[in-house]
């Protein structure tokens, strides 16, 4: 949330709980997987139980233009939506996964692509070991801003 609302995205730097004020600003946020499973990873079986969640989210926002996956998890979870709904535009070799990674893919059916973006994930494994620093992480944001349409705030 400090990076959203550095951008202008977030009325707020942070959120402790449901209500807390927080309001962002044409930004939705979801998750691949719904959970913290032992050691930080989830298994294919969980990933792919949640997998509906993200579909219905991503059927029910038909004006995403742009989807920040923050993870490899997420990348992926991206990369098998679109597989699903357009085999046909998927490339192959899929698109890799980095921070900054950036292709084009529809991710509704009958819908044009939308940018995704891969950033690694803010977790503290990635913030503590310099993985991700609050700079990279900023011209993520911006990125994404720029990619759709989103102007920046001034001051």
């Amino acid at each position: 949330y400090g990076a959203l609302h550095r951008a202008g995205l977030a009325n707020r730097p942070d959120s402790a709980w449901v209500n807390d004020g927080l309001k962002l600003n044409g930004v939705f946020i979801s998750a691949a997987a719904r959970c913290a499973p032992p050691a930080n990873k989830p298994t294919r079986e969980e990933i792919d139980r949640c997998a509906p969640f993200l579909d219905r989210e991503l059927d029910l926002m038909p004006q995403v233009r742009v989807v920040v996956a923050l993870g490899k998890i997420a990348w992926d979870a991206v990369l098998r939506r679109s597989a699903a709904v357009s085999p046909s535009t998927m490339p192959k070799p899929k698109p890799k996964f980095g921070h900054c990674s950036r292709t084009s893919l529809p991710i509704r059916e009958g819908a044009g692509p939308v940018s995704i973006l891969g950033s690694y994930h803010p977790s503290q494994q990635n913030t503590q070991t310099g993985r991700l620093t609050r700079p990279m992480f900023d011209r993520m944001i911006h990125k994404a801003m720029q990619l759709g349409g989103i102007k920046e705030k001034a001051g």
